[in-house]
């Protein structure tokens, strides 16, 4: 296996190249969860993986409360499915409590004041209410809880990992909060090793090839956890050395079609890129005069053949013209497949 045989697997197994699924909360499944601070370009990930779906039926499967916004896995917004939220915050959120104490210390933030919080957004959002965290923040200032800007957000994401408010639909613009528990229903307990086994799988379904250190990136675990996630992998899992890493993917799981979508708008933060702590396959065909570290692989990538090529960007709103800069000439064939790329994010748009 060499890097072209990784980018065209990690193309069929994160369902790019071509896919099995409909809906939304099908490929969240899929995929465990998605990176999704930048909500607009979260959505658009969805749709990169499905067939003739548009923005608006990601939106009402997100209002429906098919798919959760909330954070789990590291302390970012992440998609996650309705089903999965539960046994997901279970295995993560400890972690991420971790990784955020010294926040929590910095801010000032203990027990006793998450204890107040928690008990104002339970109060307010009690019998299916969904309020807006300016709402809310109202009701932790008439419950003497002072917070703006990040001592904020630590209240809110530490209520969220706790299970305790997760999103609501949007009003217009505006997100809103909901109880979780009566948002999604409770569930049976998952044990711990089950949960850890769970999400090894996906990861490695999902994204594979992919090494260790990908993983523990992804997924926030500890690298004992994440080995113990590894050595749980079923017999069907590869595992095959390149170099001095030792890549992990499912041969069987490739999604497969006639036409493979190989060239696109990469939304910014998408798993395609974000999954992996090494990225430099993204990179293999990037002109050779620029430097990997001088290029975000976060932020409106234009993907050619698997490879990042160039840029993209909105030029024009009122006309929703959208503007692709390669990094280097293109073949007319290559030029078609851009073309087509942008054909199909404005039609996922509606414009």
């Amino acid at each position: 296996m060499n890097v072209t045989d990784i980018i065209k697997l990690r193309l069929s197994n994160q369902q790019i190249a071509s896919t099995r699924f409909e809906k939304p909360e099908e490929i969240l499944v899929w995929l465990a969860a998605v990176q999704a601070q930048e909500f607009g370009m979260a959505k658009w990930g969805l749709g990169l993986r499905l067939k003739g779906i548009d923005d608006t039926a990601i939106e009402k499967s997100f209002n429906e409360g098919k798919i959760i916004r909330t954070h789990l896995l590291r302390p970012t917004w992440h998609f996650v499915s309705a089903a999965d939220i539960r046994w997901m915050l279970a295995l993560t959120a400890p972690r991420v409590h971790s990784v955020n104490k010294y926040y929590y210390k910095k801010f000032e933030l203990d027990d006793a004041v998450f204890k107040r919080a928690n008990a104002v957004f339970v109060k307010m959002l009690r019998d299916g209410k969904m309020l807006t965290r300016t709402t809310l923040n109202a009701g932790l200032d008439k419950a003497k809880i002072k917070a703006a800007g990040l001592r904020l957000g630590y209240i809110f994401m530490q209520a969220e990992l706790e299970g305790i408010i997760c999103s609501g639909p949007r009003l217009g613009k505006q997100f809103t909060y909901a109880l979780l528990d009566e948002r999604v229903p409770p569930k049976k307990v998952i044990h711990p090793k089950d949960s850890l086994a769970e999400l090894s799988t996906r990861y490695f379904t999902s994204r594979g090839p992919a090494t260790l250190n990908d993983f523990v990136w992804w997924s926030g675990l500890t690298i004992r956890e994440a080995k113990e996630g590894v050595t749980s992998l079923d017999k069907r899992f590869e595992h095959e050395k390149i170099g001095d890493s030792v890549y992990i993917f499912d041969p069987r799981s490739s999604a497969t079609g006639k036409k493979r979508q190989t060239t696109f708008l990469m939304p910014d933060y998408d798993e395609y890129g974000i999954s992996y702590k090494d990225r430099s396959a993204l990179f293999e065909k990037t002109n050779a005069k620029m430097k990997v570290h001088d290029i975000s692989p976060y932020s409106h990538m234009l993907v050619v053949d698997g490879v990042i090529s160039g840029t993209w960007k909105i030029a024009d709103n009122k006309s929703a013209e959208i503007q692709v800069m390669p990094f280097f000439k293109v073949t007319e064939r290559k030029q078609q497949a851009i073309s087509q790329a942008v054909k199909r994010y404005k039609t996922f748009l509606g414009i």
